[in-house]
């Protein structure tokens, strides 16, 4: 056995145990046996970490593809290419994914179910893994579909979710869904008995509205700000009644574009532990700068982010972990930078979890280390072992 001391473990912002430094004890292969609170700095045994910070993985509840690939349009033929991108998710500090499916027809969007759930049963170590699948629509208001096609669109009913999702229902973690449309509440109270994470998003609905949908159990806002009504001093809508119920965990893309730093910034004051980074990577993720086919459609992927010939926004190329380094260098914040990429995210799917349980029993080869430069405000991360 080995020890590892002076380690920072990542907490959300406001938290005044952020400075607390912890002592790991590691089994002979480097598996975490324990983790507790330093009594004291002074520490004779061990190694230290100098306040470095230790982290699970990063989890990405957001991102619909890479090298090519859009998981909305997935073929048996596309299970190595779907292989070659959970390896460089690996690689970029992404240990597990919801592969996020956007508004498609239904027979593509089934077909994609299956690919995923075969590449599932195929998991090996040291790759990232697939999760459930966050189903993107296609229940969404057509005035804030975005980038989504029109024509996949369709109004809540059970008899459509059944049509879709039946025989996958194990294959699905998150749906997200505009709750003012008629018939949603039925959709949610079935998407909740099947213990799939409700969000909201793509979606026009006022604080009134948004109130009753957490009322029903809606637990996620899906990309703060974007396709949704923003704050207003008179109309707080969405995110201001998240914010005010305090149990709503609120997706954020920290790319600089979707969002500004300076509201990102507000973004992470506000909704401690519950910000959650993800990356909204599409298809052009991994690949150079470029027009790509995308949704039957060209998209132009320019410094790490993506629209449609028309400016539209589509989604970003950048790694989950990167949005975390920049998060931490416009807000001065890497701990809880930190937490929003790899600990936040992995509460939104097992809710009241210990953050202790996310490092004990794990290896270090499946954690992070991170450091930060106070002096140029950067963050890096590097494997943990």
């Amino acid at each position: 056995m080995r020890e590892l001391t002076h380690i920072r473990i990542p907490h959300p912002i406001n938290q005044s145990d952020d400075e607390q430094l912890w002592r790991i004890v590691l089994d002979e292969k480097n598996t975490v046996l324990s983790m507790d609170v330093m009594e004291s700095v002074s520490c004779p045994q061990g190694e230290s970490w100098n306040g470095d910070w230790l982290s699970p993985m990063g989890l990405d509840l957001q991102i619909n593809g890479g090298l090519g690939l859009a998981f909305s349009e997935l073929t048996f033929q596309d299970l190595p290419k779907l292989s070659d991108l959970l390896d460089k998710l690996w690689i970029d500090g992404v240990d597990c994914i919801c592969p996020t499916i956007v508004s498609s027809e239904i027979n593509s969007l089934r077909l994609s179910l299956e690919v995923l759930k075969q590449a599932r049963n195929k998991h090996i170590s040291r790759r990232c893994k697939l999760l459930g699948a966050h189903l993107e629509g296609p229940f969404i208001a057509d005035s804030r579909r975005g980038a989504h096609s029109d024509q996949y669109l369709s109004l809540p009913g059970l008899e459509d979710l059944n049509e879709r999702i039946k025989d996958f229902e194990e294959e699905i973690d998150l749906v997200t869904l505009a709750p003012e449309l008629p018939g949603s509440f039925d959709l949610i109270k079935r998407l909740i008995a099947l213990k799939i994470v409700v969000c909201l998003g793509h979606s026009t609905a006022d604080e009134f509205a948004t109130r009753q949908a957490f009322a029903e159990g809606v637990s996620m806002l899906t990309h703060a700000f974007n396709a949704m009504p923003g704050l207003h001093h008179r109309a707080p809508g969405p995110l201001g009644e998240a914010l005010k119920n305090g149990q709503i965990s609120i997706g954020l893309i920290a790319d600089g574009v979707h969002v500004h730093p300076t509201l990102a910034i507000l973004l992470q004051r506000l909704a401690e532990d519950k910000l959650v980074l993800v990356s909204d990577a599409i298809s052009p993720y991994g690949l150079e700068d470029g027009e790509y086919k995308w949704d039957q459609r060209c998209v132009v992927s320019a410094e790490g982010t993506c629209r449609l010939k028309n400016g539209t926004l589509v989604g970003t190329t950048l790694p989950l972990l990167e949005t975390a380094q920049k998060l931490a260098k416009w807000s001065k914040e890497p701990s809880a930078s930190i937490w929003s990429a790899t600990i936040s995210p992995r509460l939104v799917l097992d809710k009241g979890q210990r953050f202790t349980s996310f490092f004990v029993g794990q290896s270090l080869h499946q954690l992070l280390r991170w450091r930060m430069n106070w002096k140029h405000s950067e963050l890096s991360w590097q494997p943990a072992a």
